[in-house]
């Protein structure tokens, strides 16, 4: 089966929703559609052993012998239908009863499989509005045998399918899967540096996604492995939080003889459902910039209560996006660098590279990663490549056993302007990666030399120390009418008592009219002419603080010890990058401007005391930003001299 005539087989099996149409909505066509073709696949992967299967069912049947292990093999998948029926022989008359026989007739895997799409429901409901016997008869007669539609077609017609599902029901359906080429080129850069290992005798590899979809990353990479070495045992794990998705895939492993007991179904961070696993390959395209706030609480407690022998200990994110979330969580199961390597491939948006300042939880995790130096690679890909968005994405890779030539460094690659146009846009999805751009990039990475559209970067460059630049508090006073009705119109005026107002106020109108260049002389004045001498000291800053004008000619102001006062609305900060010395930056960068500033060295990182809170962030557009020079004047002049010749000639046909 060629590429593409995938789609017009998804489409021909789309158009039986035409029998659905007035008693179902056009959302809920797909859990009719769904579950049917999958039925339709699993019978025809079995018929070649069905006859064989019956019979070893008919002979155990009575035995107190557990007869799955039997039937298995003379399937010769890891599934089987001990059923005399099929969709063709379900007749009509009782053919709801019939097909309900048949479908429980299949083995635990395969019946969870239909149990997720409800499909007993879908069964009665089409049964009760007569349309059941015409969709059988449709699907009985489509052809899905895999001497007709390899594996990996079929894995395109089931994209193609959910997807038509996810867009008619409004969802979005890059939740659901990845497109073809990025799952391929994500793929070919986690195994590329593995190519002569697998190539090699008695290979065995697990590959994890804990965001399976529909199983596109577990397929391909199995492909992969295997088009380098045919006997090389791939084992598969996954786990999928979307009942359609996870059914999908569960089948689409069982077709492939994977043990499907190894794909999960559940929210992978709140529920890790294959903790303490390791593996070698991991491949993942977690959602884009979603909240995690329903399971805020379970991941605040592993942190907290785990620590780094959980899967959060670095720290954090925001709420607002959990994507760095599934990137510890498949750190946390790669092997000790002791025991064997671990390759990952995380598709993530924009934000996880800049996002939060130094200490925040992004960076934290960031810090923990680079300093680890487990990052190894991140590709830029051109935007518009997805199905639910068209927002720019990377490719993160990353290893626990670096080459030599990689220790302590990352590579940035940049193939933003490497993408075909498609003939028909696929929701957001405009753009795609050709057989040859897949190539291109992939030996860009793998050559390591840098080039307009590659640079290697130290670990450390990424990152910097936030230090706190303080200035000295410098006021100055010029009592007036106007300055004494301001400050009582302050909030924190009507939390002071009565009697206090009103000595204050006396005692301010006798200053009206002074100036006075220094917050001591001021203070001094005030004690003067006040009749309560005790003011409270929040009381005391309150009169001060309102009523002082900041001026560089103003004395500096001191505490009872004589030390400097900051000025916390002068307050600044400076990221100095941690290959140069804070105290060398401060002098040329900021004592030049500001002579009397100083660095606050209370101010430390809490990880290795040093003064200056320590953070990470990848500024990856910065170091490919290109200067375009604006267009000339006369270049707009005439664009605007044609927008107007065009507008009046238009008005003139208005009113003509």
């Amino acid at each position: 089966m060629s590429d593409s005539s995938f789609s017009s087989t998804a489409a021909f099996i789309w158009s039986v929703a035409d029998l659905l149409r007035g008693d179902y909505k056009q959302s809920d066509y797909g859990k009719i559609i769904l579950p049917f073709t999958l039925l339709r696949r699993l019978e025809c992967v079995l018929e070649p052993t069905r006859d064989k299967v019956i019979t070893k069912h008919e002979q155990l049947k009575d035995s107190s012998i557990p007869s799955h292990d039997f039937l298995v093999r003379e399937a010769e998948q890891s599934f089987y239908n001990t059923s005399k029926l099929a969709l063709a022989t379900l007749g009509q008359k009782d053919i709801g009863e019939n097909l309900v026989k048949y479908v429980d007739s299949f083995s635990e895997d395969a019946r969870d499989v239909f149990e997720r799409f409800k499909f007993r429901d879908q069964i009665d409901f089409l049964a009760a509005k007569n349309l059941l016997y015409q969709i059988v008869e449709k699907f009985k007669n489509i052809d899905l045998h895999p001497e007709t539609i390899d594996n990996y077609h079929m894995g395109l017609v089931f994209e193609e399918l959910i997807r038509r599902f996810a867009e008619a029901s409004n969802e979005t359906a890059g939740e659901h899967f990845t497109p073809r080429d990025i799952v391929r080129l994500t793929t070919s850069l986690v195994l590329m540096p593995d190519d002569e290992a697998i190539a090699g005798s008695g290979v065995i590899r697990t590959i994890y996604d804990p965001t399976s979809g529909t199983g596109g990353f577990l397929s391909t990479a199995t492909e992969y492995v295997h088009e380098l070495n045919s006997q090389a045992v791939i084992r598969v794990f996954g786990q999928e939080l979307n009942d359609e998705s996870y059914a999908i895939c569960k089948a689409d492993m069982m077709i492939k003889g994977q043990d499907v007991s190894n794909i999960k179904q559940g929210n992978t961070l709140s529920e890790d459902k294959l903790w303490g696993e390791k593996f070698d390959y991991m491949l993942s395209n977690p959602p884009f910039g979603v909240e995690w706030k329903k399971v805020q609480k379970v991941i605040q407690e592993e942190h907290t209560q785990k620590g780094y022998d959980g899967r959060f200990g670095p720290g954090l994110p925001r709420v607002s996006d959990g994507s760095l979330l599934f990137l510890m969580h498949l750190i946390s199961k790669m092997h000790d660098s002791r025991d064997g390597t671990s390759r990952i491939g995380i598709i993530l948006n924009g934000s996880p590279l800049f996002t939060g300042g130094a200490g925040s939880g992004e960076s934290e995790i960031r810090r923990y990663i680079l300093e680890r130096d487990l990052l190894e690679t991140i590709v830029a890909l051109p935007t518009d490549m997805f199905y639910n968005t068209g927002i720019a994405t990377y490719i993160w890779i990353l290893s626990n056993n670096k080459s030599e030539e990689r220790k302590g460094k990352v590579q940035l690659v940049n193939a933003t302007e490497l993408f075909a146009k498609m003939r028909k846009s696929l929701g957001s999805k405009r753009n795609y990666l050709t057989e040859e751009h897949i190539a291109e990039i992939t030996r860009t990475v793998g050559n390591f030399v840098e080039s307009d559209t590659c640079k290697v970067f130290a670990n450390k460059s990424f990152g910097y120390r936030r230090i706190t630049v303080e200035r000295p508090l410098q006021l100055k006073f010029a009592i007036s009418e106007e300055k004494i009705n301001e400050l009582t119109q302050e909030k924190a005026w009507g939390k002071i008592k009565g009697e206090i107002q009103k000595n204050i106020i006396n005692a301010l109108e006798q200053l009206v009219g002074k100036e006075y260049n220094s917050r001591e002389q001021f203070m001094i004045a005030f004690e003067q002419v006040r009749e309560d001498k005790k003011l409270s000291a929040s009381q005391l800053k309150f009169v001060w603080s309102n009523l002082g004008e900041r001026c560089e000619d103003a004395e500096i102001c001191r505490d009872k010890k004589g030390k400097i006062e900051a000025d916390s609305e002068l307050r600044d900060h400076e990221n100095v990058t941690l290959t140069e010395n804070i105290e060398e930056y401060f002098a040329r960068e900021v004592k030049p401007h500001v002579p009397q500033a100083w660095i606050d060295e209370k101010k430390k990182d809490d990880k290795d005391g040093l003064v200056g809170v320590v953070g990470y962030e990848i500024p990856f557009n910065r170091h490919f930003y290109k200067y375009t020079p604006p267009r000339s004047l006369q270049e707009i002049d005439h664009d605007l001299d044609q927008v107007t010749k065009k507008i009046l000639e238009l008005l003139k046909e208005v009113h003509s």
